[in-house]
Formats: structure tokens, C-alpha cells, sequence
């Protein structure tokens, strides 16, 4: 069975950036347009430029943004249930049904006490 194919509908929100992103989002079956990340830009020798602007996720509250939009567009028809170990994932609820707090990498205790699951 392919990953995420009995997951009617997914989106990933990533605060991350898009380019480490994409390929993980490719393994799961989630087409490009159901990501939201930061997207970076380069200048010409390498080196960082700036975070593309026209991404919410660029910004404070970004993620509460797009689970705003996406509670508009799906909220009757489905849970929205945001997956994160940061502050900022926290604060995506509500408008999110519910919040999955995780400490993989660290646990960050407000995420900890803030989580629903």
C-alpha cells in the first residue's frame, strides 16, 4: 500500500523549508499544492537572499492563517487536526480541531502542556 493512501485528504504546513519538504511530501502521495512551507531565495553565488514573503508560513501566525483557510474550505466536512512540536504549531489551535503535540527532537514543555494528544 502506498503511504497516505487511506488518508482521504492531507495537507502539510510546515514552517521548514520547501526544497527538504517536497521530497518527503513526494514519498507520502501529497501533491505539491496541499504544502504550505517557507520558500528561500538565492542570489546568483549561493548565498541566502530572503524568505519568499507570499508564503504565510514566512511569518508570525502564518500557520494559524492557512488552518484558517483550510477550516473555511473543509471545516464542516472534516476534522482538521495540526501535528507539531513547536509553540507556533500550538497556536494553530483553533482554529485546528485538534492539536498533536510531538517531542522528537526536543520537548518543549508549553507544547507539552498545550497539546491535546
Amino acid at each position: 500500500t502506498r503511504p497516505n493512501t487511506r488518508i482521504p485528504y492531507s495537507k502539510q504546513i510546515k514552517g521548514g523549508i520547501r526544497r527538504l519538504i517536497d521530497p518527503v511530501a513526494s514519498a507520502l502521495n501529497i501533491p505539491p499544492q496541499n504544502i504550505f512551507s517557507n520558500k528561500l531565495h538565492f542570489l546568483d553565488d549561493g548565498t541566502f537572499s530572503h524568505f519568499d514573503d507570499r508564503q504565510p508560513t514566512s511569518r508570525t501566525g502564518g500557520k494559524t492563517k492557512v488552518m484558517e483557510e483550510l477550516k473555511q474550505t473543509y471545516g464542516g466536512k472534516t476534522r482538521i487536526v495540526m501535528i507539531g512540536d513547536g509553540v507556533t504549531d500550538m497556536e494553530a489551535k483553533p482554529p485546528a480541531d485538534i492539536f498533536i503535540g510531538f517531542g522528537g527532537n526536543v520537548v518543549r514543555e508549553k507544547v507539552k502542556e498545550g497539546c491535546d494528544m
